[in-house]
């Protein structure tokens, strides 16, 4: 039998039954990736994963650790999708270790708990398994989470998906907020954020917007 997750719709996320945390995404971190992603791809997927938590209002997340004696602050390009939001910050290497974070994931009401970072083997990894315990889903978008070696980051998926963690990646985790495209509340800020940060996909919505429909090209960067 399909071991399907209690608070959720039938396994899926939706809008409504998920929350997401940004974890140490701050350059001294973003210097030890060295796990196969392109460091631009990945503050793309980032911020593609930012923006579509915030069109579809799920409740955000940031924390930070040793940002003035270490690790530096929280990439501008994120805190300017959430600008009102202040970092958690931390000295531990847990997320989970510290009460304000704890606090702030309860404080969400949700026990689906979506997490993008850095290092996937240690600042992901080591809260995943904490909350795991704790009774949360944990979902961790593996192109928006990065690790200091191929063999690190992998070591790190699997550890955790042993332990109960599912594995997303950005597209789909945005699509699933969406879900049914029959629902345009979400429909023109989706596609403008997927011309934006969706490549190749993307690159087709656009093709079709200016080859089928006769849309004018997009022009400019969208927030």
């Amino acid at each position: 039998m399909a071991n399907i997750a209690s608070h959720t719709d039938g396994g899926l996320l939706t809008k409504d039954n998920c929350a997401l945390a940004f974890i140490d995404l701050q350059p001294q971190m973003s210097f030890g990736v060295a796990s196969g992603i392109d460091r631009q791809l990945l503050v793309n997927n980032v911020l593609m994963l930012a923006k579509g938590a915030k069109e579809f209002d799920v409740p955000t997340i940031i924390t930070t650790v040793e940002t003035e004696s270490f690790s530096g602050p929280t990439w501008p390009q994120l805190l300017d999708v959430f600008p009102d939001h202040t970092p958690i910050e931390r000295t531990g290497m847990n997320s989970w270790d510290t009460q304000a974070f704890r606090d702030a994931i309860k404080a969400t009401g949700k026990k689906n708990i979506i997490l993008s970072g850095l290092w996937t083997e240690v600042c992901i990894t080591w809260p995943t398994l904490n909350m795991l315990a704790e009774g949360y889903n944990i979902y961790v978008v593996d192109d928006a989470c990065a690790g200091t070696s191929p063999a690190a980051h992998e070591a790190a998926l699997s550890r955790m998906v042993q332990a109960g963690a599912v594995r997303m990646t950005t597209v789909a985790t945005v699509l699933e907020f969406q879900r049914d495209w029959a629902d345009k509340t979400h429909y023109n800020a989706l596609m403008d954020l997927f011309r934006e940060h969706g490549g190749g996909y993307g690159v087709g919505i656009e093709y079709a917007y200016t080859m089928v429909h006769k849309a004018p090209p997009a022009r400019k960067s969208l927030k």
